[in-house]
């Protein structure tokens, strides 16, 4: 009796999963590029 509308459900959240990966796929958010500032240590501007 549970087996059904188990196996339906599964197949609605597997259908909404894929479709909202499909969605993303074709219409991916945009990223803006942003400057890496990487601080160095000071023992690189030290003398040997």
């Amino acid at each position: 009796m549970f087996r059904r509308p188990m196996l339906l459900l599964a197949a609605i959240v597997g259908g909404v999963l894929a479709i909202g990966l499909l969605a993303i796929g074709a219409f991916p958010p945009s990223v803006t590029p942003q400057p890496v500032e990487r601080t160095l240590p000071n023992e690189r501007f030290q003398t040997r």
